[in-house]
C-alpha cells in the first residue's frame, strides 16, 4: 500500500487509480471531521465532494511540508466555512439546534461520549475531534486552523475539563 505522500505524488501526476486510493482513503475523515463542523449529512457529503475536488486539482501544490492529512483536513474546514458563508447568505441556515444523529450507531459508552461532544463548543469540539479521532499533533491541528499551538493546548485543556465533568 502506498503511503500518503506517494498517493498525493501519483494524483498530482494525473492517476485516476491514485485518486480512487486517495478518496477511499479520506473521504469518511473528511466527512467525520466535516460533521463536527456543520452537523448537518448532506452539507457533510458536499464539503467531501468539494474537498476531493479541490484535493484533485491542486494536488502538485501540495509542498510536503506538513502530512497529508493536515493538508486535506486544512482544505476540508475551508470548504465547510465556505460552504457556511454560503448557507447564510441564501438564507438557508440549517438549525444546528436540531442536530442530526450521528451516522454511524454505537455502543452505550459511545453514545454517552457523542453526547458529551454536542455540548462542546464548536472551537473545542473540532480541537478534540482532530487530536483523538484524526491522531494530529497540536501544532498540526494549530497549522489546520490557523491559529497558534497555545490557543490549541488551551482548547484541549478546557474540552477535556468539559468531557470529564460531562462523563462524571
Amino acid at each position: 500500500m502506498a503511503s500518503d505522500r506517494e498517493l498525493i505524488a501519483d494524483v498530482a501526476g494525473g492517476s485516476e487509480e491514485a485518486f480512487r486510493q486517495f478518496y477511499d482513503r479520506f473521504a469518511d475523515r473528511v466527512y467525520r471531521y466535516a460533521y463536527t463542523i456543520l452537523r448537518a449529512r448532506h452539507l457533510s457529503e458536499e464539503v467531501v465532494q468539494e474537498t476531493m475536488t479541490a484535493a484533485w486539482k491542486g494536488a502538485s501544490r501540495f509542498a510536503g511540508r506538513s502530512k497529508v492529512s493536515t493538508w486535506i483536513f486544512g482544505i476540508a474546514r475551508n470548504q465547510a466555512y465556505t460552504l457556511i458563508r454560503k448557507e447564510i447568505r441564501t438564507e438557508r441556515v440549517p438549525d444546528i439546534s436540531l442536530v442530526e444523529p450521528d451516522p454511524a450507531p454505537g455502543i452505550q459508552r459511545q453514545e454517552r461520549v457523542a453526547r458529551a461532544m454536542e455540548r462542546l463548543s464548536d472551537d473545542h469540539r473540532e480541537v478534540v475531534f482532530l487530536t483523538f479521532y484524526e491522531g494530529l499533533s497540536y501544532g498540526e491541528i494549530a497549522v489546520v486552523l490557523g491559529i497558534p499551538t497555545g490557543t490549541v493546548k488551551s482548547r484541549m485543556f478546557h474540552a477535556k475539563r468539559q468531557l470529564a465533568e460531562a462523563l462524571a
